[in-house]
Protein backbone atom coordinates (compact mmCIF):
# COMPACT_ATOMS: atom_id res chain seq x y z
CA UNK A 1 0.00 0.00 0.00
CA UNK A 2 3.08 2.24 0.80
CA UNK A 3 3.53 2.27 -2.95
CA UNK A 4 -0.15 3.20 -4.00
CA UNK A 5 0.36 6.15 -1.41
CA UNK A 6 3.32 7.67 -2.78
CA UNK A 7 1.65 7.63 -6.69
CA UNK A 8 -2.06 9.20 -5.28
CA UNK A 9 -1.80 11.61 -7.88
CA UNK A 10 -1.87 9.30 -10.42
CA UNK A 11 -5.45 9.27 -11.67
CA UNK A 12 -8.79 9.35 -9.83
CA UNK A 13 -9.26 8.76 -6.55
CA UNK A 14 -9.32 4.91 -5.63
CA UNK A 15 -11.72 3.39 -3.47
CA UNK A 16 -10.29 0.93 -0.96
CA UNK A 17 -11.12 -2.23 -2.57
CA UNK A 18 -9.43 -0.65 -5.99
CA UNK A 19 -6.60 0.35 -3.97
CA UNK A 20 -5.67 -3.15 -2.71
CA UNK A 21 -6.40 -4.85 -6.15
CA UNK A 22 -4.11 -2.25 -7.26
CA UNK A 23 -1.44 -3.09 -4.76
CA UNK A 24 -1.98 -7.01 -5.34
CA UNK A 25 -1.27 -6.47 -9.25
CA UNK A 26 1.43 -4.29 -8.40
CA UNK A 27 3.34 -6.75 -6.34
CA UNK A 28 2.82 -9.46 -9.38
CA UNK A 29 4.28 -6.98 -11.66
CA UNK A 30 7.06 -6.11 -9.38
CA UNK A 31 8.08 -9.96 -8.05
CA UNK A 32 8.33 -11.89 -11.12
CA UNK A 33 10.32 -12.57 -13.74
CA UNK A 34 11.53 -9.04 -14.80
CA UNK A 35 12.06 -9.81 -18.39
CA UNK A 36 8.23 -10.51 -18.55
CA UNK A 37 7.27 -7.44 -17.07
CA UNK A 38 6.22 -5.49 -19.61
CA UNK A 39 4.28 -8.71 -21.01
CA UNK A 40 2.77 -9.06 -17.45
CA UNK A 41 1.82 -5.43 -17.61
CA UNK A 42 -0.18 -6.09 -20.91
CA UNK A 43 -2.30 -9.00 -19.29
CA UNK A 44 -3.11 -7.96 -16.55
CA UNK A 45 -4.48 -4.33 -18.10
CA UNK A 46 -6.58 -6.19 -20.44
CA UNK A 47 -8.00 -8.62 -17.02
CA UNK A 48 -8.49 -5.51 -15.10
CA UNK A 49 -9.71 -2.59 -17.59
CA UNK A 50 -11.18 -0.52 -14.74
CA UNK A 51 -7.24 -0.36 -13.02
CA UNK A 52 -5.54 -0.19 -16.53
CA UNK A 53 -4.37 3.64 -16.63
CA UNK A 54 -3.64 3.98 -13.02
CA UNK A 55 -1.62 0.04 -13.59
CA UNK A 56 0.14 1.85 -16.02
CA UNK A 57 1.35 4.62 -14.39
CA UNK A 58 1.81 3.28 -11.58
CA UNK A 59 4.06 1.01 -13.25
CA UNK A 60 6.19 3.33 -14.66
CA UNK A 61 6.60 5.39 -11.84
CA UNK A 62 7.21 2.87 -9.54
CA UNK A 63 9.83 1.51 -11.98
CA UNK A 64 12.05 4.63 -11.79
CA UNK A 65 11.52 6.27 -9.02
CA UNK A 66 10.71 3.38 -6.31
CA UNK A 67 13.90 1.28 -7.23
CA UNK A 68 16.27 3.94 -6.59
CA UNK A 69 14.58 4.51 -2.78
CA UNK A 70 14.92 0.24 -2.57
CA UNK A 71 18.41 0.58 -4.24
CA UNK A 72 17.71 -1.46 -7.13
CA UNK A 73 19.67 0.92 -9.05
CA UNK A 74 18.14 2.83 -11.62
CA UNK A 75 20.69 4.90 -13.30
CA UNK A 76 18.75 7.44 -15.07
CA UNK A 77 21.45 9.33 -17.05
CA UNK A 78 21.03 13.07 -19.32
CA UNK A 79 21.01 14.14 -22.68
CA UNK A 80 17.85 13.32 -23.54
CA UNK A 81 15.95 16.42 -22.95
CA UNK A 82 16.16 16.80 -19.06
CA UNK A 83 18.54 17.64 -16.82
CA UNK A 84 19.99 15.13 -13.78
CA UNK A 85 22.95 17.21 -12.98
CA UNK A 86 24.28 18.17 -9.23
CA UNK A 87 23.07 21.59 -9.21
CA UNK A 88 19.69 20.64 -9.56
CA UNK A 89 19.90 18.01 -6.39
CA UNK A 90 21.29 21.24 -4.53
CA UNK A 91 23.99 19.97 -4.31
CA UNK A 92 28.10 22.08 -4.25
CA UNK A 93 31.09 20.06 -4.37
CA UNK A 94 32.60 18.44 -1.51
CA UNK A 95 36.18 18.41 -0.18
CA UNK A 96 37.11 17.24 3.54
CA UNK A 97 35.03 19.07 5.97
CA UNK A 98 34.86 22.37 3.64
CA UNK A 99 32.78 22.80 0.54
CA UNK A 100 34.99 23.28 -2.47
CA UNK A 101 34.92 26.91 -3.46
CA UNK A 102 33.56 28.69 -7.04
CA UNK A 103 35.11 29.08 -9.53
CA UNK A 104 36.17 32.39 -8.98
CA UNK A 105 37.87 31.01 -5.92
CA UNK A 106 40.29 28.70 -7.40
CA UNK A 107 42.67 27.56 -7.20
CA UNK A 108 42.28 24.84 -4.41
CA UNK A 109 44.72 22.47 -3.30
CA UNK A 110 43.38 18.31 -3.78
CA UNK A 111 46.31 16.46 -2.14
CA UNK A 112 49.18 17.07 -4.65
CA UNK A 113 46.63 18.38 -7.70
CA UNK A 114 45.87 22.16 -7.80
CA UNK A 115 42.11 22.85 -8.72
CA UNK A 116 42.14 25.45 -11.74
CA UNK A 117 38.74 25.08 -13.12
CA UNK A 118 35.56 23.33 -13.02
CA UNK A 119 34.89 21.32 -16.71
CA UNK A 120 32.16 19.04 -16.03
CA UNK A 121 29.65 17.82 -13.54
CA UNK A 122 27.11 15.75 -13.62
CA UNK A 123 24.63 13.43 -11.40
CA UNK A 124 27.64 11.79 -9.54
CA UNK A 125 30.98 13.41 -10.20
CA UNK A 126 32.07 16.48 -11.17
CA UNK A 127 35.26 17.09 -13.03
CA UNK A 128 37.95 19.50 -12.09
CA UNK A 129 41.30 20.52 -14.85
CA UNK A 130 43.65 20.53 -12.60
CA UNK A 131 47.76 20.19 -12.42
CA UNK A 132 49.54 17.89 -10.78
CA UNK A 133 52.10 19.81 -9.33
CA UNK A 134 55.08 16.20 -8.76
CA UNK A 135 55.23 16.02 -12.49
CA UNK A 136 54.03 19.54 -13.70
CA UNK A 137 51.53 18.46 -16.33
CA UNK A 138 47.54 19.02 -16.96
CA UNK A 139 45.25 16.47 -16.09
CA UNK A 140 41.79 16.06 -15.50
CA UNK A 141 40.55 15.03 -11.71
CA UNK A 142 37.01 13.70 -11.23
CA UNK A 143 36.04 13.39 -7.21
CA UNK A 144 32.67 12.56 -5.67
CA UNK A 145 30.02 15.66 -5.36
CA UNK A 146 29.23 14.69 -1.70
CA UNK A 147 31.14 12.41 -0.37
CA UNK A 148 28.89 12.13 2.97
CA UNK A 149 25.92 11.85 0.60
CA UNK A 150 26.59 9.24 -1.37
CA UNK A 151 25.74 5.61 -1.14
CA UNK A 152 27.97 2.25 -1.09
CA UNK A 153 26.37 1.53 -4.73
CA UNK A 154 28.13 5.33 -5.53
CA UNK A 155 31.17 4.39 -3.88
CA UNK A 156 31.39 1.26 -5.73
CA UNK A 157 30.16 2.35 -9.45
CA UNK A 158 32.65 4.97 -9.20
CA UNK A 159 35.76 2.96 -8.58
CA UNK A 160 34.63 0.57 -10.95
CA UNK A 161 34.41 3.13 -13.40
CA UNK A 162 37.92 3.77 -12.40
CA UNK A 163 39.06 0.59 -12.80
CA UNK A 164 36.94 -0.30 -15.68
CA UNK A 165 38.81 3.16 -17.84
CA UNK A 166 42.72 2.46 -16.16
CA UNK A 167 42.53 -1.22 -17.27
CA UNK A 168 42.05 0.24 -20.60
CA UNK A 169 45.01 1.58 -23.46
CA UNK A 170 43.89 2.39 -26.37
CA UNK A 171 44.31 6.12 -27.92
CA UNK A 172 40.12 6.59 -28.39
CA UNK A 173 39.85 6.15 -24.65
CA UNK A 174 40.37 8.80 -21.85
CA UNK A 175 43.86 6.93 -20.25
CA UNK A 176 43.86 6.71 -16.06
CA UNK A 177 46.39 8.17 -14.71
CA UNK A 178 46.17 7.76 -10.38
CA UNK A 179 43.17 6.16 -8.64
CA UNK A 180 43.44 7.20 -5.09
CA UNK A 181 41.27 8.84 -2.55
CA UNK A 182 42.02 12.30 -0.47
CA UNK A 183 40.70 12.73 2.98
CA UNK A 184 38.29 9.72 2.40
CA UNK A 185 37.07 11.40 -0.64
CA UNK A 186 37.70 8.74 -3.99
CA UNK A 187 38.68 10.92 -7.08
CA UNK A 188 40.72 9.90 -9.69
CA UNK A 189 42.97 11.67 -12.21
CA UNK A 190 43.29 11.18 -16.19
CA UNK A 191 44.01 12.86 -19.71
CA UNK A 192 43.19 16.22 -20.04
CA UNK A 193 41.34 16.19 -23.59
CA UNK A 194 41.41 20.10 -24.81
CA UNK A 195 37.96 20.29 -27.03
CA UNK A 196 34.79 19.40 -26.67
CA UNK A 197 32.33 17.18 -26.51
CA UNK A 198 30.20 15.66 -29.52
CA UNK A 199 27.04 16.99 -27.70
CA UNK A 200 28.30 20.17 -27.95
CA UNK A 201 29.74 19.32 -31.64
CA UNK A 202 25.92 18.82 -32.78
CA UNK A 203 24.50 21.97 -30.92
CA UNK A 204 27.21 24.31 -33.21
CA UNK A 205 25.55 22.68 -36.43
CA UNK A 206 24.95 20.20 -38.52
CA UNK A 207 28.35 17.30 -38.63
CA UNK A 208 29.31 16.67 -42.61
CA UNK A 209 28.55 12.95 -43.52
CA UNK A 210 31.85 11.99 -43.75
CA UNK A 211 33.42 13.63 -40.70
CA UNK A 212 30.47 12.19 -38.68
CA UNK A 213 30.96 8.32 -40.26
CA UNK A 214 34.72 9.25 -39.65
CA UNK A 215 34.03 10.05 -35.98
CA UNK A 216 32.25 6.80 -35.53
CA UNK A 217 34.93 5.30 -36.62
CA UNK A 218 37.15 5.42 -34.27
CA UNK A 219 34.77 5.43 -31.57
CA UNK A 220 33.50 2.41 -32.35
CA UNK A 221 37.04 0.77 -32.33
CA UNK A 222 37.95 2.73 -28.84
CA UNK A 223 34.37 -0.02 -27.72
CA UNK A 224 35.97 -2.81 -29.42
CA UNK A 225 39.11 -2.03 -27.62
CA UNK A 226 37.15 -1.78 -23.91
CA UNK A 227 35.17 -5.25 -25.61
CA UNK A 228 38.51 -7.24 -26.13
CA UNK A 229 39.49 -6.25 -22.67
CA UNK A 230 36.21 -7.36 -21.01
CA UNK A 231 34.65 -4.02 -20.30
CA UNK A 232 31.33 -2.59 -21.79
CA UNK A 233 30.64 0.98 -21.85
CA UNK A 234 26.76 0.96 -21.08
CA UNK A 235 26.55 4.69 -21.26
CA UNK A 236 27.75 5.66 -24.73
CA UNK A 237 26.09 8.76 -25.77
CA UNK A 238 26.98 12.30 -27.32
CA UNK A 239 28.64 13.97 -24.02
CA UNK A 240 30.62 11.11 -23.23
CA UNK A 241 32.92 11.57 -26.55
CA UNK A 242 35.33 14.10 -25.92
CA UNK A 243 36.56 15.48 -29.58
CA UNK A 244 40.41 17.20 -29.40
CA UNK A 245 41.94 20.28 -30.91
CA UNK A 246 42.95 17.68 -33.59
CA UNK A 247 39.05 16.70 -34.21
CA UNK A 248 39.71 13.30 -32.94
CA UNK A 249 37.56 11.68 -30.28
CA UNK A 250 37.70 9.82 -27.07
CA UNK A 251 35.40 7.68 -24.92
CA UNK A 252 34.86 8.64 -21.18
CA UNK A 253 32.91 7.84 -18.11
CA UNK A 254 32.66 4.23 -17.53
CA UNK A 255 30.66 5.46 -14.66
CA UNK A 256 28.11 2.33 -15.88
CA UNK A 257 30.92 0.30 -16.79
CA UNK A 258 30.66 -3.64 -16.63
CA UNK A 259 33.09 -6.90 -16.85
CA UNK A 260 32.02 -9.40 -19.29
CA UNK A 261 34.07 -11.73 -16.81
CA UNK A 262 33.35 -12.59 -13.41
CA UNK A 263 29.97 -12.05 -11.18
CA UNK A 264 30.77 -8.70 -10.40
CA UNK A 265 28.27 -6.09 -10.88
CA UNK A 266 27.34 -3.28 -8.84
CA UNK A 267 23.48 -3.41 -10.24
CA UNK A 268 20.38 -5.88 -8.97
CA UNK A 269 18.43 -7.87 -11.55
CA UNK A 270 16.34 -5.31 -13.50
CA UNK A 271 17.76 -2.46 -13.32
CA UNK A 272 17.75 0.08 -15.78
CA UNK A 273 20.95 1.64 -16.63
CA UNK A 274 21.84 4.50 -19.16
CA UNK A 275 20.80 7.51 -20.67
CA UNK A 276 17.10 6.69 -22.16
CA UNK A 277 17.61 8.15 -25.71
CA UNK A 278 21.36 5.74 -26.29
CA UNK A 279 19.70 2.76 -24.53
CA UNK A 280 19.70 -0.17 -26.30
CA UNK A 281 15.92 -2.26 -25.91
CA UNK A 282 17.45 -4.78 -23.19
CA UNK A 283 18.79 -2.33 -21.14
CA UNK A 284 15.23 -0.57 -21.55
CA UNK A 285 13.68 -3.51 -20.35
CA UNK A 286 16.20 -4.16 -17.13
CA UNK A 287 17.35 -7.32 -18.94
CA UNK A 288 20.93 -7.42 -17.14
CA UNK A 289 21.86 -11.07 -18.12
CA UNK A 290 20.76 -10.04 -22.33
CA UNK A 291 22.93 -6.82 -21.46
CA UNK A 292 26.45 -7.21 -23.78
CA UNK A 293 28.80 -6.27 -26.56
CA UNK A 294 25.41 -5.48 -29.07
CA UNK A 295 24.23 -3.48 -26.12
CA UNK A 296 27.36 -0.96 -26.70
CA UNK A 297 26.47 -1.04 -30.64
CA UNK A 298 22.87 -0.16 -30.36
CA UNK A 299 24.17 3.13 -28.15
CA UNK A 300 26.59 3.60 -31.09
CA UNK A 301 23.94 3.43 -34.14
CA UNK A 302 22.35 5.81 -31.73
CA UNK A 303 24.81 8.36 -31.44
CA UNK A 304 25.51 7.78 -35.98
CA UNK A 305 21.54 8.44 -35.87
CA UNK A 306 21.75 11.64 -33.97
CA UNK A 307 24.69 12.97 -36.07
CA UNK A 308 22.68 11.96 -39.45
CA UNK A 309 19.18 13.88 -38.59
CA UNK A 310 20.70 15.71 -35.73
CA UNK A 311 18.00 14.12 -32.87
CA UNK A 312 17.93 10.72 -31.45
CA UNK A 313 16.30 7.48 -32.49
CA UNK A 314 14.02 7.86 -29.48
CA UNK A 315 13.25 11.07 -27.52
CA UNK A 316 9.64 11.90 -25.76
CA UNK A 317 7.88 13.99 -22.97
CA UNK A 318 9.52 11.66 -20.16
CA UNK A 319 12.10 9.37 -19.49
CA UNK A 320 9.65 6.50 -18.99
CA UNK A 321 7.84 7.35 -22.57
CA UNK A 322 10.96 7.28 -24.25
CA UNK A 323 12.16 4.18 -22.60
CA UNK A 324 9.03 2.42 -23.67
CA UNK A 325 9.13 4.10 -26.94
CA UNK A 326 12.56 2.24 -27.12
CA UNK A 327 11.19 -0.89 -26.21
CA UNK A 328 7.69 -0.97 -28.36
CA UNK A 329 8.34 1.96 -31.37
CA UNK A 330 10.63 1.51 -34.44
CA UNK A 331 12.61 5.02 -35.12
CA UNK A 332 11.35 6.82 -38.17
CA UNK A 333 14.02 6.46 -41.53
CA UNK A 334 16.16 9.06 -41.03
CA UNK A 335 15.91 9.88 -44.32
CA UNK A 336 12.21 10.68 -43.72
CA UNK A 337 13.13 13.44 -41.31
CA UNK A 338 16.43 14.40 -43.69
CA UNK A 339 16.10 13.22 -47.40
CA UNK A 340 20.11 14.53 -47.70
CA UNK A 341 20.99 11.33 -45.58
CA UNK A 342 23.47 9.00 -47.65
CA UNK A 343 21.40 5.75 -47.79
CA UNK A 344 24.54 3.86 -47.33
CA UNK A 345 24.66 5.77 -43.42
CA UNK A 346 21.25 5.27 -43.04
CA UNK A 347 21.31 1.17 -43.60
CA UNK A 348 24.52 1.33 -40.94
CA UNK A 349 22.32 2.99 -38.47
CA UNK A 350 19.20 1.18 -38.96
CA UNK A 351 21.25 -2.33 -38.62
CA UNK A 352 22.53 -0.96 -35.46
CA UNK A 353 18.80 -0.27 -34.19
CA UNK A 354 17.70 -3.62 -34.56
CA UNK A 355 15.29 -4.53 -31.67
CA UNK A 356 16.42 -8.05 -31.57
CA UNK A 357 20.42 -8.35 -31.00
CA UNK A 358 21.51 -11.23 -33.45
CA UNK A 359 20.17 -8.59 -36.42
CA UNK A 360 22.71 -6.05 -35.44
CA UNK A 361 26.08 -6.10 -35.69
CA UNK A 362 28.02 -8.96 -34.28
CA UNK A 363 30.57 -6.35 -32.46
CA UNK A 364 31.75 -3.06 -32.98
CA UNK A 365 34.58 -4.07 -35.25
CA UNK A 366 31.68 -5.20 -37.55
CA UNK A 367 30.23 -1.41 -37.42
CA UNK A 368 33.73 -0.24 -37.83
CA UNK A 369 34.21 -2.24 -40.82
CA UNK A 370 31.07 -0.85 -42.54
CA UNK A 371 31.71 2.65 -41.48
CA UNK A 372 35.50 2.04 -43.00
CA UNK A 373 34.41 0.37 -46.11
CA UNK A 374 31.85 3.84 -46.64
CA UNK A 375 34.45 6.04 -46.20
CA UNK A 376 36.56 4.02 -49.23
CA UNK A 377 33.48 3.76 -51.20
CA UNK A 378 32.97 -0.06 -51.15
CA UNK A 379 30.10 -2.11 -50.32
CA UNK A 380 29.13 -2.14 -46.78
CA UNK A 381 27.64 -5.22 -45.25
CA UNK A 382 24.69 -3.71 -43.96
CA UNK A 383 22.94 -4.16 -47.58
CA UNK A 384 24.17 -7.93 -47.88
CA UNK A 385 22.72 -10.70 -46.16
CA UNK A 386 22.65 -14.70 -46.71
CA UNK A 387 19.57 -16.79 -47.09
CA UNK A 388 19.59 -17.72 -43.43
CA UNK A 389 19.24 -14.32 -42.20
CA UNK A 390 16.93 -13.64 -44.21
CA UNK A 391 14.82 -16.26 -43.72
CA UNK A 392 15.48 -15.84 -39.64
CA UNK A 393 13.91 -12.57 -39.98
CA UNK A 394 11.25 -13.39 -41.98
CA UNK A 395 9.82 -16.27 -39.66
CA UNK A 396 10.69 -13.89 -36.42
CA UNK A 397 8.23 -13.19 -33.69
CA UNK A 398 7.57 -9.17 -33.80
CA UNK A 399 7.19 -7.59 -30.21
CA UNK A 400 3.60 -7.36 -30.85
CA UNK A 401 3.04 -11.34 -31.25
CA UNK A 402 2.25 -11.34 -26.98
CA UNK A 403 -1.15 -9.87 -28.15
CA UNK A 404 -2.20 -13.66 -29.87
CA UNK A 405 -1.70 -15.42 -26.01
CA UNK A 406 -5.49 -13.18 -25.92
CA UNK A 407 -6.80 -14.70 -28.86
CA UNK A 408 -5.39 -18.68 -28.64
CA UNK A 409 -8.68 -20.03 -27.46
CA UNK A 410 -10.42 -18.04 -29.86
CA UNK A 411 -8.47 -19.27 -32.74
CA UNK A 412 -9.20 -22.72 -31.22
CA UNK A 413 -12.79 -22.00 -31.22
CA UNK A 414 -12.67 -20.70 -34.56
CA UNK A 415 -10.97 -23.85 -36.23
CA UNK A 416 -13.72 -26.37 -35.43
CA UNK A 417 -16.07 -23.73 -36.62
CA UNK A 418 -14.81 -23.85 -40.08
CA UNK A 419 -14.32 -27.44 -39.35
CA UNK A 420 -18.04 -27.97 -39.02
CA UNK A 421 -19.25 -25.55 -41.45
CA UNK A 422 -17.13 -26.84 -44.19
CA UNK A 423 -18.14 -30.64 -43.67
CA UNK A 424 -21.51 -29.67 -43.40
CA UNK A 425 -21.11 -27.90 -46.97
CA UNK A 426 -19.62 -30.79 -48.64
CA UNK A 427 -22.67 -33.46 -47.30
CA UNK A 428 -24.83 -30.72 -48.73
CA UNK A 429 -22.99 -31.00 -52.04
CA UNK A 430 -22.86 -34.80 -52.19
CA UNK A 431 -26.49 -35.09 -51.63
CA UNK A 432 -27.18 -32.92 -55.05
CA UNK A 433 -28.18 -29.58 -53.35
CA UNK A 434 -27.91 -26.93 -55.90
CA UNK A 435 -29.69 -24.31 -54.28
CA UNK A 436 -27.55 -21.39 -53.09
CA UNK A 437 -29.86 -20.78 -50.05
CA UNK A 438 -29.04 -23.75 -47.96
CA UNK A 439 -25.21 -22.79 -47.75
CA UNK A 440 -25.90 -19.21 -47.26
CA UNK A 441 -28.43 -20.06 -44.23
CA UNK A 442 -25.64 -22.33 -42.92
CA UNK A 443 -22.83 -20.19 -43.48
CA UNK A 444 -24.18 -16.71 -42.26
CA UNK A 445 -26.46 -19.08 -39.64
CA UNK A 446 -22.79 -20.76 -38.11
CA UNK A 447 -20.72 -17.02 -38.16
CA UNK A 448 -23.62 -15.89 -36.68
CA UNK A 449 -23.77 -18.49 -33.49
CA UNK A 450 -19.84 -18.10 -33.53
CA UNK A 451 -20.45 -14.14 -32.73
CA UNK A 452 -21.50 -14.24 -29.37
CA UNK A 453 -18.85 -17.07 -28.88
CA UNK A 454 -16.19 -14.95 -30.08
CA UNK A 455 -17.51 -11.61 -28.21
CA UNK A 456 -18.08 -13.45 -25.10
CA UNK A 457 -14.30 -15.39 -24.74
CA UNK A 458 -12.79 -11.81 -26.61
CA UNK A 459 -14.26 -9.26 -23.80
CA UNK A 460 -13.57 -11.56 -21.02
CA UNK A 461 -9.64 -10.74 -22.00
CA UNK A 462 -10.07 -6.85 -21.74
CA UNK A 463 -10.11 -4.01 -24.11
CA UNK A 464 -8.77 -4.67 -27.32
CA UNK A 465 -5.49 -2.80 -28.21
CA UNK A 466 -3.91 -1.46 -31.36
CA UNK A 467 -2.77 -4.24 -32.94
CA UNK A 468 -5.81 -6.55 -32.06
CA UNK A 469 -7.89 -3.73 -34.09
CA UNK A 470 -5.46 -4.53 -37.11
CA UNK A 471 -5.83 -8.17 -36.60
CA UNK A 472 -9.44 -8.13 -35.56
CA UNK A 473 -10.39 -6.02 -38.89
CA UNK A 474 -8.19 -8.35 -40.95
CA UNK A 475 -9.75 -11.32 -39.71
CA UNK A 476 -13.50 -9.64 -40.17
CA UNK A 477 -12.92 -8.39 -43.55
CA UNK A 478 -11.57 -11.81 -44.44
CA UNK A 479 -15.12 -13.25 -43.07
CA UNK A 480 -16.94 -10.72 -45.45
CA UNK A 481 -15.69 -11.07 -48.21
CA UNK A 482 -15.68 -14.81 -47.70
CA UNK A 483 -19.69 -14.35 -47.15
CA UNK A 484 -20.30 -12.44 -50.32
CA UNK A 485 -18.55 -15.23 -52.72
CA UNK A 486 -22.12 -16.35 -52.89
CA UNK A 487 -23.35 -12.84 -53.65
CA UNK A 488 -21.09 -12.71 -56.13
CA UNK A 489 -21.67 -16.18 -57.85
CA UNK A 490 -25.25 -15.19 -58.15
CA UNK A 491 -23.91 -11.65 -59.77
CA UNK A 492 -22.37 -13.63 -62.55
CA UNK A 493 -24.28 -16.09 -62.73
CA UNK A 494 -22.05 -19.13 -61.98
CA UNK A 495 -22.93 -22.29 -59.98
CA UNK A 496 -23.10 -22.12 -56.21
CA UNK A 497 -19.96 -23.50 -54.73
CA UNK A 498 -18.17 -22.50 -57.86
CA UNK A 499 -15.49 -19.78 -56.27
CA UNK A 500 -15.35 -21.82 -52.95
CA UNK A 501 -11.42 -21.97 -53.94
CA UNK A 502 -11.23 -18.29 -53.33
CA UNK A 503 -11.87 -18.60 -49.36
CA UNK A 504 -8.72 -20.69 -49.52
CA UNK A 505 -6.93 -17.86 -50.82
CA UNK A 506 -8.35 -15.13 -48.92
CA UNK A 507 -7.37 -16.94 -45.61
CA UNK A 508 -3.90 -17.19 -46.89
CA UNK A 509 -3.89 -13.49 -47.60
CA UNK A 510 -5.12 -13.09 -43.75
CA UNK A 511 -2.11 -15.17 -42.65
CA UNK A 512 0.14 -13.01 -45.25
CA UNK A 513 -0.90 -9.87 -43.52
CA UNK A 514 -0.27 -11.00 -39.58
CA UNK A 515 2.61 -12.76 -40.92
CA UNK A 516 3.64 -8.93 -40.73
CA UNK A 517 2.63 -7.69 -37.80
CA UNK A 518 2.85 -10.39 -35.44
CA UNK A 519 4.53 -13.35 -36.61
CA UNK A 520 6.79 -14.33 -39.80
CA UNK A 521 5.47 -18.05 -39.09
CA UNK A 522 2.53 -17.35 -40.49
CA UNK A 523 3.85 -16.99 -43.87
CA UNK A 524 4.00 -20.75 -43.53
CA UNK A 525 -0.03 -21.43 -43.27
CA UNK A 526 -0.15 -18.50 -46.16
CA UNK A 527 1.87 -20.92 -48.16
CA UNK A 528 -0.67 -23.80 -47.43
CA UNK A 529 -3.51 -21.72 -47.61
CA UNK A 530 -2.38 -20.61 -51.21
CA UNK A 531 -1.81 -24.13 -52.40
CA UNK A 532 -4.98 -25.41 -50.90
CA UNK A 533 -7.01 -22.77 -53.32
CA UNK A 534 -5.18 -24.57 -55.75
CA UNK A 535 -5.94 -28.16 -55.21
CA UNK A 536 -9.59 -27.20 -54.36
CA UNK A 537 -10.32 -26.52 -58.10
CA UNK A 538 -8.82 -29.94 -58.88
CA UNK A 539 -10.86 -32.03 -56.25
CA UNK A 540 -14.58 -30.20 -55.96
CA UNK A 541 -16.11 -33.01 -54.49
CA UNK A 542 -13.72 -32.54 -51.52
CA UNK A 543 -12.99 -28.93 -51.60
CA UNK A 544 -14.55 -27.82 -48.62
CA UNK A 545 -13.50 -30.75 -46.17
CA UNK A 546 -9.80 -29.92 -47.58
CA UNK A 547 -10.58 -26.14 -46.80
CA UNK A 548 -11.84 -26.82 -43.29
CA UNK A 549 -8.70 -29.09 -42.64
CA UNK A 550 -6.51 -26.91 -43.68
CA UNK A 551 -7.64 -23.55 -42.41
CA UNK A 552 -8.52 -25.06 -39.16
CA UNK A 553 -5.24 -26.59 -38.40
CA UNK A 554 -3.79 -23.14 -39.12
CA UNK A 555 -5.86 -21.51 -36.62
CA UNK A 556 -5.80 -24.38 -33.94
CA UNK A 557 -1.79 -24.85 -34.02
CA UNK A 558 -0.89 -21.62 -33.35
CA UNK A 559 -4.17 -20.65 -30.99
CA UNK A 560 -2.87 -23.84 -28.79
CA UNK A 561 0.77 -22.45 -28.75
CA UNK A 562 -0.34 -19.30 -27.75
CA UNK A 563 -3.26 -20.64 -25.08
CA UNK A 564 -0.97 -23.02 -23.18
CA UNK A 565 1.91 -19.80 -23.38
CA UNK A 566 -1.12 -17.69 -21.55
CA UNK A 567 -1.72 -20.83 -19.07
CA UNK A 568 1.60 -21.21 -18.12
CA UNK A 569 2.41 -17.68 -17.60
CA UNK A 570 -0.86 -17.18 -15.28
CA UNK A 571 0.13 -20.09 -12.98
Amino acid sequence: MSKIEKNNSIGEELSSDEEERLAVLLEDLTTGPVDQAHVRLEKLCLQNTDLAGQLRELFATVSVTDAVAMESTIIMRDDCGGELAAEQQGMRPFIGDEFVPGVSSLPAQFGEYELLEEIGRGGMGIVYRAVQKSLQRVVAVKMLLRRDLASQADLSRFRSEAEAAAQLDHPGIVSIFEVGEHQGHPFYSMRYIEGTTLSKRLQVGPIPPREGAQILLRVAEAVQAAHARGVLHRDLKPSNILIDLAGEPHVSDFGLAKRLEGNQTMTHTGAILGTPCYMSPEQAAGSRGDVGPASDVWSLGAILYQVLVDRPPFQASSPMDTLLAVLEVEPPLPRSINREVNRDLEMIALKTLQKPQDLRYASAADLANDLRAFLASEPIAARQGGVLDVVSRLLRETHHAVVLENWGLLWMWHSVVVLILSVITDVLAWQGVESRWPYVVLWTGGLALWAPIFWALRHRAGPVTAVERQVAHIWGGTMIASMLLFSVEELLGLPVLKLSPVLALLAGLMFFAKAGILSGVFYIQSICLFATGLIMCGLPQFQHILFGLVSGGCFFIPGLKYYRQLTESER
